[in-house]
């Protein structure tokens, strides 16, 4: 079971290894290594028209997430009874998006992907943010999540969900 990591687009240099460890990393912290993860990596073109044709969004996003397992309750392993059934979803990261964000707020652009992967992985795993109540549970989620990750890391990580209405 492992990390399908594909490069689709040709904007962002894009350091695959390090994206690849820190999945790997995110991934033992869920405690999901048995479960195949797709990770897709975008330009605005691309997510745009995924986020039009899914979400009604005609607008470039930083992460979309096509989770395996549709109905699943936060903080909830998936109950795989077969082989093809270890998988957890696609996660498609908007990484020309991302690289624009980070230029406007000088922010690491690869500490930036990984918690962008990291709130994606979350959504795969049943977590969402349509009201205040999913938001403060997904929040928290990702707080545990980069906390260890920084722990086991030395990184410096913080979720990028902040209190708004902003609609993801």
């Amino acid at each position: 079971m492992g990390v399908i990591l594909r490069n689709l687009q040709n904007v962002v240099q894009l350091r695959r290894a390090r994206l690849r460890r820190d999945v790997e990393t995110l991934r033992h912290i869920l405690g999901v290594q048995k479960f195949d993860l797709g990770i897709i990596c975008v330009d605005n073109r691309k997510i745009q028209h995924l986020n039009r044709l899914y979400r009604k969004k005609n607008e470039p996003t930083d992460v979309l997430s096509f989770p395996f397992y549709e109905d699943l309750r936060p903080g909830k392993l998936p109950c795989a009874l077969h082989r093809d059934e270890f998988n957890l979803g696609d996660v498609f990261l908007g990484v020309e998006y991302v690289m624009q964000q980070c230029k406007e707020s000088s922010c690491d652009f690869h500490g930036t992907l990984t918690v962008v992967a990291a709130h994606g992985i979350c959504h795969l795993l049943g977590y969402r943010h349509e009201t205040e109540e999913e938001w403060d549970e997904m929040f928290q989620r990702e707080s545990y999540i980069l906390s260890e990750f920084n722990r086991l890391t030395g990184s410096h990580l913080e979720p990028l969900t902040k209190r708004s209405t902003q609609d993801r």
